[in-house]
């Protein structure tokens, strides 16, 4: 494979699911780091070269760059049993993905770099309001996967793949956004298990 380059914030959630795809699909990456708090991806030349959007991660695949953490994770993955082969199962799969960028990470995710990151007294008043929403929102999302995984235990296809990891990134750090995941005992053991994998890697 081409030489690839993850442009990441560690901290990241979604910086760390390509890191995770990469290591359960044995695939080296080089790293490098930007600190989004200083506005390392607004600078002209990150715009200009990397991601005009301004966003990491950004997985450089030779002279190429492929933003998005879900496109980047299904390009490692791509023709790993990470991926299923069955048309049902893949699809399922990708619901979970899409279902995450939507409902979990835009909730659990924010707080988390709220009150990590910003802190709470730098929020604006506009943050202040959306706490509440965005934490009844979070705890939804963590209720619809707590009642998927009391019957499963992965997410699709009755076993590991790339939603596993797009999920994991940032439910299991859910606490740091204030979230009592001691309320999902579904969750809890699904995260034991993955963390158990071989190939793991923390954070």
């Amino acid at each position: 494979m081409t030489d690839l380059i993850l442009h990441e914030y560690a901290a990241s959630g979604n910086c760390y699911k390509i890191r995770l795809t990469a290591a359960h699909a044995g695939i080296p990456l080089e790293r490098r780091e930007y600190d989004i708090t200083a506005g390392a991806t607004r600078t002209p030349a990150f715009l200009e070269r990397i991601n005009p959007n301004g966003r990491i991660p950004v997985l450089q695949v030779g002279d190429d760059f492929l933003p998005e953490s879900g496109a980047a994770c299904l390009y490692l993955a791509d023709g790993s049993p990470l991926i299923p082969q069955d048309r049902f199962d893949r699809a399922d799969m990708l619901h979970w993905m899409f279902w995450e960028q939507y409902h979990h990470e835009p909730n659990i995710a924010t707080l988390r770099f709220w009150r990590t990151t910003i802190g709470e007294a730098g929020l604006d008043d506009v943050q202040r309001a959306l706490l509440p929403v965005k934490r009844a929102a979070g705890e939804a999302a963590l209720a619809v996967m707590d009642a998927h995984l009391a019957r499963t235990p992965f997410l699709a296809a009755g076993r590991f793949t790339v939603a596993d990891i797009a999920l994991y990134a940032y439910t299991h750090v859910a606490e740091d956004g204030g979230f009592a995941l001691r309320l999902y005992p579904a969750i809890q053991a699904w995260l034991r298990r993955v963390a158990a994998l071989p190939g793991h890697i923390a954070m």
